[in-house]
């Protein structure tokens, strides 16, 4: 078994992540960089690949608690730390983007924001990011949890809510536990009645966004709203 440092260049994880970006590396890969190290007998990509075998995935193992992740062998507590002050840097940084003030220029900005935000609830939540007229962020907010649809979210408070906020627009934004963002039909009807309030008192609804595991569903990107 060859270690990495004697791989073509082309194909060890960190070369590969300079010249390319992050983006063209698998989960494995970019495991392995975090790893730094393997163990005896396997290289760090290769028990990258064991560990997310073992924990059915990347998210899986982001998300496994101390005991777990730590009797994976080659892991331990060190690793353990360090992955959670990594996840908590994301978190701040994406975070970060929904501070009043900060100027939404990129929907994709959003669109990380609110799902980093909203992802990892093991219960339904619904929530909202305030707009002024030039798109600054005026706030955001989780206002609701538990079931989302018609019946569990009040259209009035929503309502009241944005005028407290002085908001001239909104993206409203809930997640689905099961991790599948698809979008339901009560998803969907909820939308309308919320754009058609919202409209009455001058604030533009300019995205519902439904969040999964792997990304979120966009209203606006599906031509709903």
């Amino acid at each position: 078994m060859l270690p990495i440092s004697e791989w073509p260049e082309a194909e060890r994880p960190r070369e590969r992540l300079l010249n390319k970006g992050a983006q063209s590396l698998s989960d494995a890969e970019l495991l392995a960089i975090f790893l730094r190290t393997g163990i005896p007998g396997k290289t760090a990509v290769d028990l990258a690949r064991d560990c997310l075998h073992s924990f059915d995935g990347l998210r899986p193992l982001l998300l496994a608690p101390e005991k777990e992740f730590c009797q994976m062998k080659g892991l331990g507590q060190a690793k353990y730390v360090q992955l959670q002050a990594v996840l908590e840097m994301a978190r701040r940084h994406f975070a970060s983007q929904l501070n009043p003030g900060e100027s939404i220029q990129n929907p994709s900005e959003a669109r990380q924001a609110i799902h980093a935000r909203l992802r990892d609830y093991p219960y339904e939540v619904f929530a909202v990011l305030f707009l002024d007229t030039r798109h600054r962020v005026l706030g955001f907010e989780e206002l609701f949890r538990g079931t989302i649809d018609g019946a569990s979210v009040p259209i009035r408070e929503v309502v009241t809510t944005c005028l407290k906020r002085n908001a001239a627009a909104v993206i409203i934004a809930h997640n689905h536990p099961s991790g599948v963002a698809e979008p339901s039909q009560a998803d969907r009807q909820l939308t309308e009645n919320l754009q058609s309030a919202l409209s009455l008192v001058g604030v533009r609804t300019l995205d519902h966004l439904v969040v999964g595991d792997q990304g979120c569903v966009s209203f606006s990107e599906r031509g709903w709203l």
